[in-house]
């Protein structure tokens, strides 16, 4: 299957099937078909979406989410995958890349309760879900009282549990209601000085062979750079710590002209140790830059007395 730029190409891409993932999917082949590609979508269900009873963290992290739709890929009954970028492992199989990131929804966490305005307004002891470990560290730094209980499914399902009843309230991605039309859900947006977002959170990653190039020329004009070299140096931090869903890590970046601001923060698992945070600042006009820099901020979360994550043998 051949692509140019120049004329409409049969494009077809793997995605799970959650409405979140469709939404995504969609999103792009509406600005693909609008620049006259022929698109179709190739629904997918991931281990990820099929292991609801376990965390994460003990069943094999993000990469759960991809591996079936980079299957695809590799057979060629796809050519590219639209993922959360904060799904994806920091380090592609060999083989796949990264060909676009798209601009970035809103990358805060959002608090969503049926009964309380804010996460200040909760009382003692309340009830609170979510399943990232990193936002399970942060809410016990801020509110170290409540009571932080594991709640996994895609956004309908989490949302159905909080109506029933089973959370006082829970944090989910603020994109993710902001893309499925459900901003009505959320009663606060953290501020990132209190909730440092996920590497990559709010943000779309293209993924693809490397060998075809005609694939990445034709996702090209989709890219926003601003996007792609703050995750790239979020994904950075996240990589030089080992960082996965096993890890209570966030890291997040925003210009100010030429200039990346970078804040992370590292929590202990067992959360015996407090908080480490760090942060760095520097010219950022390409994507060794981007890298440097979040390489330099892993560096100071580990003088501070954050401890990375052993190597995978």
């Amino acid at each position: 299957m051949k692509f140019s730029s120049s004329s409409p190409t049969s494009i077809v891409i793997a995605t799970r099937e959650s409405q979140l993932a469709m939404w995504q999917a969609e999103h792009v082949q509406a600005i693909l078909r609008g620049r006259g590609h022929e698109v179709q979508l190739l629904g997918m269900t991931t281990k990820g979406d099929q292991i609801l009873d376990r965390a994460l963290s003990k069943v094999g992290g993000k990469g759960l989410f991809v591996k079936e739709l980079e299957v695809a890929l590799e057979e060629g009954r796809a050519n590219l995958a639209v993922h959360s970028l904060k799904d994806v492992p920091m380090e592609l199989p060999e083989g796949f890349v990264l060909a676009c990131v798209m601009t970035r929804e809103d990358p805060r966490d959002a608090f969503v309760s049926n009964k309380y305005a804010s996460l200040d307004e909760l009382p003692q002891g309340a009830v609170v879900g979510t399943s990232s470990l990193r936002r399970q560290a942060l809410l016990h730094a801020l509110r170290p009282d409540l009571k932080i209980e594991a709640l996994r499914g895609n956004v309908n399902t989490r949302l159905r549990k909080l109506d029933e009843g089973q959370y006082d309230a829970i944090v989910l991605a603020a994109a993710g209601l902001m893309r499925l039309g459900m901003a009505d859900r959320i009663r606060m947006k953290f501020d990132p000085a209190q909730m440092l977002p996920a590497a990559g959170q709010g943000a779309l990653g293209i993924e693809v062979c490397a060998n075809r190039q005609d694939v990445i020329d034709a996702l090209a004009p989709l890219a926003d750079m601003t996007t792609w070299l703050t995750v790239t140096a979020e994904r950075a931090v996240s990589r030089c710590m080992g960082g996965s869903c096993s890890m209570p890590l966030a890291a997040f970046g925003r210009f100010e002209g030429d200039t990346l601001h970078m804040d992370a923060a590292w929590g202990d698992m067992e959360g015996k140790k407090a908080l480490v945070r760090a942060q760095a600042s520097a010219v950022v006009t390409d994507f060794a830059a981007a890298n440097a820099l979040g390489e330099s901020l892993a560096a100071q979360l580990q003088a501070a007395g954050a401890i990375p994550a052993p190597k995978q043998a």
